[in-house]
């Protein structure tokens, strides 16, 4: 089996000072690398038999009385290890702001009413080829008190189980297009542009559904030299 090397360049640092929650969060001295335990490596996880079709479907999953309001669309892909192969029945989750840019969470302050229809998260399990697939509303973009008018870029949160509780990882899907990506801090920190353009997801006008659905593509490289950023790695993959 070869090996990667990991390129250290490809993650941001630790701090980052135009990213300010960075700098109290950073670490002030270098890190300790601890050797995983056996109740790590076989510790619970989660049951295939738990997730449903329903489980994917955002507009669906929460209503109550009608769909959610926002623009319908598509997230699809592949997760991948660093040779092109299919990860299969591997658990990905996502969680994401309403069309409004509001989270359904008792912090979140911001200004855009809750949508009654629309709870903002899903799960689905990866077919045989490492296909997922989920159907959602498309996030809004919202202001966070970092700077004196720093927005955040629409974005969906995505995390991915491995064969054990221990082994996750995140990250964070942005869209094609989005003029606030080059103005976001957090984007920003990143050094290598290959890293930040394999956050874009494309318009994926083929995987689109006629006069119901927009599509983007967002596949998830789990090593190697294509590898996605993963934000909880912040010392490579």
């Amino acid at each position: 089996m070869t090996l990667y090397q990991r390129d250290r360049t490809w993650h941001p640092p630790a701090l980052a000072p135009d990213y300010k929650t960075s700098v109290a969060r950073s670490p002030r001295q270098a890190m300790l690398s601890i050797e995983g335990t056996v109740s790590e490596l076989t510790g619970p996880r989660f049951g295939h038999g738990a997730i449903t079709p329903l489980d994917g479907d955002l507009i669906a999953n929460y209503a109550r009385d009608g769909d959610p309001v926002g623009e319908r669309i598509i997230v699809h892909g592949r997760v991948l290890d660093e040779n092109g192969r299919p990860v299969p029945r591997t658990l990905v989750e996502i969680w994401q702001a309403n069309a409004g840019g509001r989270y359904r969470h008792k912090k979140d302050g911001y200004l855009a009413p809750i949508d009654p229809n629309f709870g903002g998260c899903g799960r689905v399990l990866t077919d045989d080829q490492g296909h997922y697939a989920f159907r959602t509303i498309k996030p809004g973009a919202y202001p966070w008190r970092n700077w004196v008018n720093n927005w955040r870029p629409a974005h969906i949160h995505l995390s991915v189980f491995g064969t054990a509780f221990a082994q996750r990882l995140i990250t964070q899907m942005y869209f094609e297009g989005d003029p606030l990506i080059a103005h976001c801090p957090i984007v920003q920190a990143i050094p290598d542009p290959r890293a930040i353009d394999a956050l874009i997801a494309p318009l994926d006008l083929n995987q689109a559904v006629p006069l119901d659905c927009l599509a983007y593509r967002f596949d998830i490289v789990l090593r190697g030299r294509r590898s996605t950023l993963f934000e909880n790695r912040p010392e490579g993959n």
